[in-house]
C-alpha cells in the first residue's frame, strides 16, 4: 500500500534514514496522543487551585455588590478541636498576618492556647444564632474581624425568604462598620464539585454535608500565600491505638470526644460531615500548596 504521496516504505529506506524516521514518527503520533488521553482521563484528579475571592459577597444594605478583598501572606487557621487545650501556642498564633477561626470558637479565657486575635471568622448557618446571642462580643467588641457566612440556599436566599440571610442583614444594618460576607450559591456549588472531584462521590447522593472546616480551608487557599493549621488531626489519627482523647470542641469540655464524633459522622447515612475523608483531602492539597499542620503535626 502506498504511503506519503505514493512513496513506498521500501523506497524511503533506500533514499534516506531521515525519511524512514519521519515515517515511523508519523505512524506513532496517534498512539502517543491516545495514551496521553487515557492517562489524563484515568489519572489523579487535577490539583486544587485558588478560584479567587469573587465567591464571597458583602452583606451591606444600600451598597453595590462588593467582593471580599483580603489577602494575607501567612495565615494561622485555628481549629476548634480539643487538641488546642494546653497547647500553649497562643503567642505564636497571634504573630501571624491573619488568624482564621471557625463558628463561635471563643478566645476569651483561652488566649494562652489559641491566641487572642481574629482576622477572619468563617461561620456556618447553624452557628448564626450563637453569634447573635452574644452579638456585642462578636460584632461590637470584635468589629475589626471579617465574617464569612455559608449555608444552603434555602437559608441564604436574598428574596426575603432566606431566614439566616435576613438575620445577617439586620446585623449588618445595626453594625454597619462590621465586614459581613456570604459565600455565594455558585461558590457553594464549586465546593460541592471539589468534593466530588476529590472523592468520586456526589455529596448530596451520599447524604453528606461539607463541614465549616472545608469551606475555611478553601477560603484560606483563596486568600493566603501560606497556611499554618493548628489543632487539626489527620485522617489516620483516630485509628491509632495511642491517640489522645480530647473533646470535640476545646470550649465544650463535657461534650462527646473528638474521635467518637468523627466516626459517627463519617458513617452516618444522612446529614453527616465526612470529617475523616476531608482530612485526607487536605493532606493531598498540602503536597501542592504551602500548608503546614501543627499540634499535632502531620506526616505527609
Amino acid at each position: 500500500m502506498a504511503l506519503c504521496s505514493g512513496v513506498s516504505p521500501k523506497g524511503l529506506g533506500m533514499k534516506s534514514p531521515m525519511l524512514r524516521w519521519l515515517l515511523l514518527l508519523s505512524l506513532s503520533l496517534p498512539l502517543l496522543f491516545w495514551v496521553a488521553h487515557v492517562i489524563t482521563r484515568d489519572g489523579p484528579s487535577p490539583v486544587l487551585q485558588s478560584s479567587g475571592l469573587r465567591g464571597y459577597v458583602r452583606i451591606s444594605p444600600g451598597r453595590m455588590e462588593q467582593f471580599l478583598d483580603k489577602h494575607c501572606n501567612q495565615c494561622a487557621l485555628v481549629s476548634s478541636s480539643g487538641q488546642m487545650l494546653r497547647a500553649g501556642i497562643g503567642d505564636e498564633i497571634d504573630k501571624f498576618d491573619c488568624v482564621i477561626r471557625m463558628n463561635n470558637a471563643p478566645t476569651d479565657g483561652f488566649e494562652r492556647d489559641v491566641g487572642s486575635r481574629t482576622s477572619v471568622r468563617v461561620v456556618s448557618h447553624t452557628s448564626v444564632p450563637l453569634l447573635v446571642k452574644n452579638e456585642r462580643y462578636y460584632f461590637q467588641q470584635s468589629a475589626d474581624t471579617t465574617y464569612v457566612f455559608w449555608g444552603p440556599d434555602r437559608n441564604m436566599r436574598q428574596d426575603g425568604k432566606g431566614r439566616i440571610f435576613n438575620t445577617l442583614l439586620k446585623i449588618a444594618k445595626k453594625y454597619p462598620d462590621v465586614k459581613i460576607y456570604t459565600v455565594t450559591r455558585e461558590k457553594i456549588q464549586y465546593c460541592d464539585g471539589v468534593f466530588q472531584n476529590e472523592t468520586g462521590k456526589n455529596r448530596m447522593k451520599t447524604g453528606a454535608f461539607l463541614s465549616t472546616g472545608f469551606f475555611t480551608m478553601i477560603l484560606a487557599i483563596d486568600m493566603c500565600e501560606s497556611i499554618h493549621v493548628y489543632g487539626m488531626i489527620d485522617d489516620n489519627y483516630c485509628s491509632r491505638a495511642n491517640h489522645s482523647v480530647v473533646p470535640y470542641h476545646y470550649y465544650e469540655q463535657n461534650r462527646v470526644n473528638e474521635c467518637r464524633m468523627y466516626k459517627v459522622h463519617e458513617h452516618t447515612k444522612r446529614g453527616g460531615h465526612r470529617f475523616i475523608t476531608e482530612k485526607a483531602i487536605y493532606a493531598r492539597w498540602a503536597t501542592h500548596h504551602k500548608i503546614k499542620f501543627k499540634h499535632p503535626s502531620w506526616s505527609l
